[in-house]
Order: C-alpha cells, then sequence, then structure tokens
C-alpha cells in the first residue's frame, strides 16, 4: 500500500489573559516586540529625526541639538516659535512667545543685535551655511515634471508629449524610514493580532473589530507574507509597514481659486486614536498632485477635426492620465522593490528586522475615486469596488443585491484597457467612440493605464479593495443630506408649507445642545442649510426625530420617524470605533430594516406629493444657466421650479451596503474615514497666510519641511520637557473613585434655613444625608428616618456651599476616558441606573436645579464622624407609561416631569450615582403645559420660564457611547 504523505504545520501562536474588561489578544505568531506603553499626543508632535551622511540604508547618525541650524539658541527659539502654532497673534501665542523665548534661561538679547528674519530662514531652508556640514534628510522634497501623451487622432503625427511641471513628493521609501526612526516607532504594532471578547455574563467569546492591525487584511498579509521564500542570507524577522494614503483637494482660503491637492500618507501601525489627532505628529504629507493646466485647452483646441465634445473628453482622459502618471512617480523602483523583498531597518527595540510596505487603504471621494479606480464618474457601474450596474441600485439590501456585490468583485480588465488604447495611440481613434467603448466593453472602464495594478498588482494589491468607504462623503454629506433635503422638499410640498418650513427651524433653534462641542446650538434657518460642514449635518440628524414629529399628516408622520430613527441607528452603528461579532449583525439588521424603509418611503411617502426644487436650488440652477449662456436674463424654462424626486439609485446609497464587508476586513470607520485627511488640511491653511500666494505647492512644501526639521532638532536636543511626557500618567482631575468631580471652594454659602424655607414641602436634606453615610442600597434612597435619627446630623453654621458645575467621568463603550460637565443653567440634564427591580427600562433621569457641596457630622453615641458631603437638587422626569420605545418599534424613550404634588418630584441626588450627562430634546408636537408644574415663575424653571414642555425625549443617539448604553454591547460598560 501507499504511504500517505503528512504535512504538519507548527503553530507558534500566544493568546494573553483575558483582561478586566474581558479581552484578549491572540497572535497567529508569537511577538517579538509589543508597545507597552502609550505615548502621549503632546510628545508625539516632536518627531526625531532620519538623516544620513552615507548611502547606509540602516544608521541613522544623531543629528546636532538645538540651535542647529541657527547661530545661537535665542534665534533657534524664536524661529521655533515663529514656525508653530497659527498665523495669528493670539493670547496663548503671545504667552507662548514670553514663556518659551523670553523668559528661557538661554535667551540673550545680544544676540539679536545683527538679527535678519530672512537671513535666518535662509539657514533653516538649507540647514547650514557650510556644505560640508550640512545633514541630508532622505525623506526631503523633490519637484519634477509629469509628461503625459496627449492623443491627436492622427496615425501618422502619433500622440503628443505634455509636460505638466511643478509636481512635489516625497520618496515613499524614504518617508517609511523616517517613520521607523521615529518615536512613533515606539508606540508602532509590528505583528498583527486578534483581539477577542469574553462576556462576563455567559462566557461567550466574539472577535472584536477595531484598529487596522487587528484586521483580516493585515492578518491575511502577515500570512502570505511568511510564506514568501527569504531573501538568500537572511534570518530576520519579517513585518509589515501599514501604509493608509488620503487625498482630496481643498480651498486654501474663504476667497479666491487658491487650492491645493495634497497627498497623506499615515502608518496604520500606529493606533488610530493617535492617526486621528492633527497635532500628533503621524500625519506624513508626501505629495502634492498637480492638476490640469488651463491652458491645455488651447492645445486640444488645435488638434485637426475635433468637436466641443470632443475637447471636454479629451480633457477628462489627460486628467486621469496625469493622476496616475503622478503615481507612476510615486510608485519607484525602489518601493516596488521594497514591495516585494522588503528593507531591512532597525526598529524602535534597537533589533533589525525585514519591513515590506504594504498598501492598505486609500481613503478619497468619489471624484477621486473613479481616478484611482480608472474608471468612468458616475458610469454604468458607478461602483469602484464592484460591477453593479446602477439600474440595479434600487435594491438596496435585498438578498440579490449583496449576493451580487460579492459576486462580481471588481477585476482589472488589462487586455480591454491596452486594446482600447491600442486604438486611440496608434489608430487615432477618440477617447469615447465607438470602438473604444467596444474594446473596453460593460464595467464602466476607461482607457487609462492603472499604476497600483501594473507596479503592485502581481505582488497582490487589489486596488479596488483598497478604495474603502468614505463616510463623511457618502453618508453625512451625501446619503443623509440627499434624504434631509428630501424632507424639506415635502414639507414645501404640503398645504401651508412656508410655515411648517418656518416651524422646523424654530424647533432646532429650540434643541439643547450637549456635552463640549458634541450638539451645538443651531443658531440659522436649518432649512436653508448655509454653510454646514459633515458635523452639521450629523447634530441635524441626531436631533432630527422630536423636530420633524407632527410636521406631516398620518400615516405619513409614522413613516418618516420609523425612516429618521433607522438611519440615525444606522449612522450610530457604522460610526462606531470598536464592534464585535454582535454589533456587525446589528448593523447587517439595521441595514436591511433602514434599506426596506428607505424604499418603502420612497414608493409611498415620495410618491404622494409633488416635490419641486428648493428656493436656494432654483436660485443656483438659475445663476448656471445665466453663467452658461452669457446673459442675465434667465430663459422662460428656467423661471419656475423644476420638480425634483427623491433618487434611491445613486452611488452613495449603494455604498452604505459595503460598510460591513469594509468593517469585518479593514477595521473601523473612523480608522480611514476622510475626516482625518480633512483635519490635516488645517495645517496647510495655516502655512498659506506666509506664502506669497505664488508656486503654491512649492511654498507649502518648503513651509512643511521647516516645521519638520524643527521638531527634529528638538527632539535631538532631549530637551526636558519633551522626556517628561514619558512618565505622565492619568490626569490627576479625574477621579478614579468617586467618577465625578465638584469644585472645593466655599465662594457661595447659602444658609440651610433659607435654603429649606425656599422650597418647602420638599425632601429632609437630612433623609438624604443619612441614606449615603448609612451606605444603604440604592432601593432605600426614599427612606424617611425618624427625627430621632435625623437629630443625629449636624451641619456646621447650618450652612452649604453652592458650585457651578459637576464633572461626570465615565468610560466609554471602546474604553476610553470621557467626561461630561454638567450646569444647571446650560447642561442640566442626568441619567441614573434605575432602581427598579424588574425595570421596563434602564435608567431614571432628572434635570440637576442645584450643585452643593457642605460638611457633615454624623453623632451616633460615639465619637462625631466628620465627613464631606457633595449632594446634587434634582427635579425628576418620569418614564410615560403609554409610549412604546426602543429598538423594536423604531421609536425614542419619552419622559415628563413628576408632577409636583408627588413627594418625589424634587430630591437630592448622590453625584456618584450619575453615570453621564442625559440630552433631553423637548417632544415639541406636545406643546407647552403646566399640568407638571403650577404656572409662574420657579426655582425649578432656572431659565425664567413660567411653564414647562409637556413631554421630552431622550436623545439616545447624541453620541455613539450614548447610543451602545442602550444595548447590551458596552464592552467598556
Amino acid at each position: 500500500s501507499r504511504i500517505k504523505r503528512v504535512l504538519l504545520t507548527l503553530s507558534n501562536s500566544l493568546q494573553t489573559s483575558f483582561n478586566s474588561f474581558g479581552l484578549s489578544r491572540l497572535y497567529p505568531r508569537r511577538p517579538s516586540f509589543e508597545p507597552d506603553k502609550f505615548i502621549p499626543s503632546s510628545l508625539l508632535a516632536t518627531t526625531s529625526p532620519t538623516v544620513v551622511r552615507s548611502h547606509d540604508p540602516i544608521s541613522s547618525p544623531i543629528i546636532p541639538g538645538p540651535p542647529y541650524p541657527f547661530p545661537n539658541m535665542t534665534i533657534y527659539r524664536l524661529l521655533s516659535w515663529m514656525n508653530t502654532g497659527t498665523t495669528r497673534i493670539s493670547e496663548s501665542k503671545v504667552a507662548s512667545l514670553v514663556k518659551d523665548v523670553i523668559l528661557a534661561e538661554d535667551f540673550d538679547q545680544k544676540h539679536l543685535e545683527k538679527f535678519s528674519i530672512k537671513q535666518s530662514l535662509r539657514f533653516l531652508d538649507k540647514e547650514s551655511s557650510e556644505e560640508e556640514d550640512r545633514i541630508i534628510f532622505p525623506d526631503d522634497w523633490i519637484e519634477t515634471s509629469v509628461t503625459i501623451s496627449i492623443p491627436t487622432k492622427s496615425k501618422e503625427d502619433g500622440a503628443r508629449p505634455y509636460t505638466v511641471p511643478g509636481f512635489h513628493f516625497r520618496p515613499l521609501l524614504e518617508v517609511i524610514r523616517s517613520a521607523f526612526s521615529d518615536i512613533q516607532a515606539g508606540a508602532f504594532h509590528l505583528l498583527p493580532f486578534k483581539r477577542l471578547w469574553k462576556d462576563p455574563l455567559d462566557g461567550h467569546q466574539e472577535r472584536i473589530y477595531d484598529e487596522l492591525y487587528t484586521s483580516d487584511a493585515w492578518l491575511e498579509a502577515q500570512d502570505n507574507l511568511q510564506k514568501l521564500p527569504r531573501v538568500p542570507g537572511c534570518s530576520l524577522e519579517r513585518v509589515i509597514a501599514g501604509l493608509m494614503f488620503f487625498s482630496d483637494a481643498t480651498h486654501l482660503a474663504n476667497f479666491g481659486t487658491a487650492k491645493a491637492w495634497p497627498l497623506y500618507l499615515y502608518f496604520g501601525n500606529l493606533t488610530k486614536y493617535i492617526r486621528s489627532s492633527p497635532t500628533s505628529g503621524a500625519c506624513h504629507l508626501v505629495g502634492f498632485l498637480p492638476s490640469l493646466p488651463d491652458r491645455i485647452k488651447d492645445i486640444l483646441s488645435s488638434l485637426p477635426r475635433i468637436s466641443k465634445t470632443g475637447i471636454s473628453s479629451l480633457q477628462t482622459h489627460c486628467r486621469r492620465e496625469l493622476f496616475q502618471a503622478c503615481w507612476d512617480i510615486l510608485l519607484d523602483e525602489d518601493f516596488c522593490h521594497a514591495y516585494r523583498h522588503g528593507i531591512i531597518l532597525k526598529c524602535a527595540d534597537g533589533v533589525l528586522r525585514r519591513v515590506f510596505p504594504r498598501i492598505f487603504t486609500y481613503s478619497a471621494d468619489y471624484p477621486e475615486k473613479v481616478l484611482i479606480a480608472t474608471i468612468k464618474d458616475m458610469g454604468r457601474c458607478p461602483c469602484p469596488r464592484c460591477l453593479t450596474p446602477k439600474s440595479s441600485f434600487g435594491l438596496l439590501g435585498l438578498v440579490t443585491d449583496m449576493r451580487n456585490r460579492l459576486a462580481n468583485l471588481r477585476s482589472y480588465a488589462l487586455t480591454r484597457v491596452m486594446k482600447a488604447r491600442d486604438f486611440i495611440y496608434q489608430a487615432g481613434n477618440t477617447v469615447d467612440g465607438v470602438k473604444v467603448e467596444d474594446a473596453l466593453g460593460e464595467g464602466s472602464w476607461v482607457p487609462v493605464l492603472n499604476q497600483f495594478v501594473e507596479k503592485l498588482g502581481s505582488l497582490g494589491l487589489d486596488p479596488f479593495r483598497m478604495l474603502v468607504v468614505d463616510f463623511m462623503h457618502e453618508c453625512e454629506l451625501g446619503t443623509w443630506k440627499a434624504l434631509f433635503t428630501h424632507l424639506i422638499r415635502l414639507l414645501y410640498a404640503i398645504p401651508g408649507g412656508d410655515k411648517l418650513v418656518a416651524t422646523l427651524d424654530e424647533r432646532f433653534r429650540q434643541v439643547p445642545s450637549f456635552g463640549n462641542g458634541v450638539i451645538r446650538k443651531f443658531a440659522n434657518n436649518v432649512s436653508e442649510m448655509k454653510k454646514l460642514a459633515a458635523r452639521d449635518f450629523e447634530d441635524i440628524l441626531q436631533c432630527s426625530i422630536p423636530v420633524f414629529e407632527g410636521l406631516f399628516p398620518a400615516p405619513h408622520d409614522a413613516i418618516i420617524q420609523s425612516l429618521l430613527y433607522r438611519f440615525a441607528q444606522w449612522h450610530a452603528l457604522a460610526k462606531l470605533r470598536i464592534h464585535s461579532d454582535s454589533t456587525l449583525s446589528f448593523l447587517q439588521e439595521t441595514f436591511t430594516n433602514l434599506s426596506q424603509r428607505l424604499r418603502h418611503f420612497s414608493f409611498y411617502t415620495c410618491n404622494a406629493f409633488t416635490t419641486v426644487e428648493l428656493p436656494k436650488e432654483k436660485a443656483a440652477r438659475q445663476k448656471r444657466a445665466d453663467q452658461s449662456s452669457g446673459t442675465q436674463n434667465a430663459t422662460v424654462d428656467s423661471n419656475g421650479p423644476r420638480v425634483k424626486k427623491f433618487n434611491l439609485n445613486t452611488y452613495k446609497f449603494h455604498a452604505m451596503g459595503d460598510y460591513i464587508r469594509s468593517i469585518s476586513i479593514f477595521g473601523t470607520t473612523d480608522s480611514f474615514t476622510t475626516q482625518i485627511g480633512e483635519l490635516a488640511h488645517r495645517a496647510l491653511k495655516v502655512f498659506y497666510p506666509l506664502t506669497s500666494k505664488k508656486d503654491t505647492p512649492s511654498q507649502l512644501a518648503k513651509h512643511e519641511r521647516r516645521r519638520r526639521i524643527l521638531r527634529r532638532v528638538a527632539e535631538a536636543g532631549a530637551l526636558p520637557a519633551s522626556n517628561s511626557h514619558l512618565s505622565t500618567g492619568e490626569s490627576p482631575s479625574i477621579s478614579t473613585l468617586t467618577g465625578y468631580k465638584i469644585g472645593t471652594n466655599q465662594n457661595t454659602p447659602i444658609k440651610l434655613f433659607t435654603f429649606l424655607g425656599e422650597h418647602a414641602g420638599d425632601p429632609a436634606l437630612k433623609d438624604h444625608i443619612l441614606y449615603r453615610l448609612q451606605k444603604l442600597d440604592v432601593e432605600h434612597c426614599d427612606r424617611t428616618f425618624t427625627e430621632e435619627e435625623r437629630n443625629t446630623v449636624i451641619i456646621p453654621n447650618n450652612t452649604i456651599y453652592s458650585m457651578q458645575t459637576l464633572q461626570v467621568h465615565y468610560t466609554t463603550y471602546d474604553l476610553r476616558r470621557e467626561y461630561d460637565t454638567i450646569n444647571p443653567r446650560s447642561h442640566p440634564d442626568v441619567m441614573v441606573l434605575t432602581g427598579e427591580k424588574t425595570p421596563s427600562h434602564p435608567y431614571w433621569y432628572a434635570r440637576v436645579l442645584g450643585i452643593y457641596h457642605m460638611e457633615v457630622w454624623l453623632n451616633q453615641g460615639e465619637r462625631p464622624v466628620r465627613q464631606r458631603l457633595e449632594v446634587l437638587w434634582v427635579r425628576w422626569f418620569a418614564m410615560l407609561q403609554t409610549h412604546k420605545s426602543g429598538t423594536h418599534v423604531a421609536r425614542l424613550p419619552k419622559v415628563a416631569f413628576v408632577e409636583e404634588t408627588d413627594q418625589d418630584a424634587f430630591g437630592f441626588l448622590d453625584p456618584s450615582q450619575v453615570i453621564r450627562g442625559a440630552h433631553v430634546i423637548p417632544a415639541f408636537a406636545s406643546k407647552r403645559g403646566v399640568s407638571a408644574l403650577r404656572h409662574g415663575p420657579s426655582f425649578a424653571r432656572p431659565g425664567g420660564e413660567l411653564d414647562d414642555w409637556e413631554e421630552f425625549y431622550i436623545g439616545i443617539f447624541a453620541d455613539r457611547d450614548m447610543f451602545i448604553r442602550y444595548t447590551p454591547y458596552g464592552i467598556g460598560h
């Protein structure tokens, strides 16, 4: 008989023990290095250098410390101050000048006697006046020109070369070397792992999705890396440098046409909580992509036998060619060699490893996605990830739709593209001609060679999978904005629509703010949508349910209320910073439900009304028409508003179905959202006023280099201020024992008899004090003590002290430390765990009317015990028992004030019982009244109002942590 061959695979995996939150790490291979310290962003803002005097790719000589490259410390400090912060002279900037420059021990005014700012900046730009002392930074900026070929529709003449000058970039491989010699490298995760969570209730385990280095994409890439044959004679450990690209054209000023197209690089080895901070130093500006100059139209117009349409198509083709030509330069031979064979780098622990660059994600808005994917903008198959035709986008969320996405993933049609290019460049066909379109076939391909496929496709890069979803542009500025806009159109379509829209704006202005800028006040007319950013549309979504209630006729009002709830629920889940198998299943269920609601809304509610353009849409269309016709007299057709339908067949709605797959492959959306790139634009907009407004990319690159070099010099100087951050622990202001913080000053004393006289009939303070000091269970919080027991409580001078604010500290669902500030005047509402044994709702809610602390003595026969006690004076809300709420009915929880005749209408509350601040929004449809408290001024109405809203909604979508508290999925809770 034949002997069967058996392959044995030895596993060197490692699983850590489960921590107090139930989290564990499962490493497929035992890690040789693991960052075990959290490095604060304040330290990461100062980067250490990567400099070489030779061609040795491993060693990194130490750069001279301050005052290099200046002659003395005074000038060094002055130029460092000048090249940090903003261009505006603010109070903090002047304070920094005094503290960091003038009051520095090494400051000497004699150093400034012959000071010249221009000469000092020349020193900085050249680094040294002596050429032999110059230290070369290999990751410095390079300027080059990009040449593309313009088709001429002539077999004999061939393509015409056209050169676009001014492409500024930094070599990607050298940026990687720099990053691995940076102080941030001490926080790099070099080996991926799976994060697991064990439920403390039933012990079942689930996979956790959060960081890129815990994702399936990285685990798969590491596994494939280990399967590659080793470089002969090299036994070094092989690790990955995870590259995440962001690009987005941006305007540099509020007025004018100045713009830039920056390309940013982040390393996925670093936690997203550092990468998302614009001041962390984690962002590497690696290029300024050039745009096609307007003068190219002169060349295109001079081509023989070309029409106006042909010029437009050819210009679009040239723009695509230019973009791919830039990436042809960026993905140079050195980078591709390193992608295949790796490079040897000394890591933060001093160990040499072979590091392999791997591109995981490329975050961009849709117009740039189609440039990267080399497909048509809004063609027949507009999705950059799959070949689903636009006509099938209306099947959103159906089983057929989800199956077709996976069955029709994009795969580059290289043969078709090359054939189409031959028709253009060899046979003289037009770029949008019939032969070219037939050669390209279906799939919305364009006749442009994709450099990502050409250079890295054979090495495992999927250029279509890396084009991750763009939550900010596709959802908040996309699908939600489209839905909200159509809801406004529907209001206008109802008889009396102008008044309904005015009511909507009035209601939004009455929505209270929440948190530290989490939800801001709506000052302007929301319906006009003037200068609203993504975060403004997010605020609108989170507060829209109570605002829209009752504005539409039945049954459309119920349909829209359910739709808004499901959309807010999907938004909260898709934006979570940590996911589990359970939350992904919940997200899938919510998406299916939401897509059903969207189709029902589109087919039933939208068809019941004739909707037309909003006033701003009509004005914008007429302005475009006037500009295109060259006259100020609008045509008859443009005078009246045009009919506008709600359109589900758009790419942005289609992209909603890709979130679950993207999260399971690359981690949560906050890791690769384009909002990170948008925040990085702030530095460019700070640099721009410092330029001469000529050759903008070159000057922006120069200012970026100045700041980078000064940071490296400061780090090389080993300044005590930088090193001190390493031992910095948690802020001492956070009370880990009590979970809250109240001031201790006695500036506002209140006599107890005066306080009780103003609140006649309120519960006794001493009952609450006894309940607290005796440490009774929460079910005894309403206990009434005897007069003898109350006499054991002594409050010196019968005085309590009022405070303005209370800080409530809490752990978020994703294991971060945060706090809410409670202020009776601005943010007075709080939530506490229910004291009921069989609750129908997990929380109680209250409005804080006063924050007090006092000194208390308890005399129970022995030696009196002195304690400091803090209390909250609150007005309680009660759940409306007739109102059904929760995910199963798609309705928010609803509460109302407890009636003043109830002895529990007011009371004292232990601050340690407060979980978080609550976002309590008036139920505007319920109107105002006096059913809970008699008409007139009252201490319970701090704003001087004479009545109250009859009912309120609890804003469970105020932020992601708040939403998770109403689900069973909060890992950090």
